[in-house]
């Protein structure tokens, strides 16, 4: 319990990200703000075996720049992949 305190204050603080995948489990990331890996980033979540990668690639920057800004369809909050992986496929 006191390793998950810690773990959203750090989150709170903005030194980590939290984010759930649609699979109630929360999961943290060290924010890292170099060019392979930016703050806001879209992930890819296996189906099969549950491994998470992170994504990145010319073809879903416009997906991500909408993340915290309002569209017609409301406030983009994370962009999510779903699908299997390399290993599972």
């Amino acid at each position: 319990a006191t390793i998950y305190r810690n773990l959203v204050e750090l989150a709170e603080a903005g030194l980590l990200s939290r984010m759930e995948l649609g699979d109630h489990v929360w999961r943290f990331e060290m924010r890292r703000d170099t060019e392979d890996h930016e703050g806001d980033h879209t992930h890819f979540l296996c189906v099969d075996c549950g491994g998470v990668s992170c994504v990145t690639g010319l073809a879903l920057k416009t997906a991500v720049s909408l993340v915290g800004k309002r569209t017609a369809v409301g406030e983009v909050t994370e962009v999510l992949l779903k699908g299997h992986c390399k290993r599972c496929q």
